[in-house]
């Protein structure tokens, strides 16, 4: 059984988007053609609470040799360590539409993946800051440049946590925990960009990953799907570097 969440955000309140739901609907398409049941969360329907209830579930009903992928496309920030597992005492945090009501942190996607089945493959592919982009096929939404999936903390965070919050500036990161794989759009000190192609919003990773996608050989891993990505980002005008963290055996994992 292969299982699978979209989840694209465009109508932040203070920082909307243009991208993020036309990706989850093509890594819905996509993933479908591919034997996923697929489940979607897009603006309004993906506060954190309705997120967090939804991957639960699908853990929960996920057994030995069944896979769970979670795709999220939408702003990204941090926010300071609280419980001291951090050695750049920041947590990485992923903006549902009512994010002022609560983020969500790498340490809640932690305990979810963690109470996974024996033999259940977890994927994370996050389209969000700190992630990426391309110019070799994009045109920006505006005159001005592509616009970034950062949430900044000053927006994110409560007016009392931001002293804390600001100076904890430290770049010295973690070492990554892998309950999951994670495919990224680009590393942690990066950004991730809303573009558009041929008229049409999208992220710039997504754009590039799926369409990096159909050229891989048939027993492709998600290493080689990282080595195709990486053809077209980091470009010279938009530098984000995408990231694939887990263990060498999980890289190792055949495509979706």
């Amino acid at each position: 059984m292969k299982l699978a969440l979209c989840i694209g955000v465009n109508k932040y309140a203070g920082a909307p988007l243009a991208g993020c739901v036309n990706d989850a609907e093509d890594w819905a398409d996509v993933l479908g053609d591919r034997g996923f049941a697929v489940s979607t969360l897009v603006d309004g329907q993906a506060t954190r609470a309705a997120i967090l209830a939804m991957i639960e579930g699908l853990i929960e009903s996920a057994n030995y040799r069944d896979t769970v992928l979670i795709q999220f496309s939408g702003h990204g920030t941090w926010v300071p360590d609280r419980n001291g597992d951090e050695p750049d005492h920041r947590d990485e945090a992923l903006c549902p539409v009512d994010y002022r009501q609560g983020l969500i942190l790498d340490d809640d996607l932690h305990a979810l993946f963690d109470a996974r089945k024996h033999g259940v493959k977890v994927v994370m592919i996050s389209d969000s800051c700190h992630s990426g982009s391309v110019t070799r096929f994009a045109e920006p939404l505006t005159g001005d440049g592509a616009s970034v999936r950062f949430m900044p903390p000053e927006i994110a965070l409560p007016p009392d946590e931001l002293p804390r919050a600001l100076i904890a500036q430290s770049t010295v990161k973690a070492a990554p925990r892998h309950e999951a794989l994670l495919l990224s759009g680009c590393n942690d000190l990066e950004y991730s960009y809303d573009a558009s192609f041929q008229g049409r919003p999208n992220g710039a990773f997504t754009y590039v990953a799926l369409r990096a996608l159909n050229t891989l050989a048939p027993n492709a891993t998600y290493r080689d799907w990282l080595r195709a990505v990486r053809n077209y980002l980091p470009s010279q005008d938009l530098p984000q570097t995408p990231q694939l963290y887990g263990t060498s055996t999980m890289k190792r994992w055949p495509v979706l």
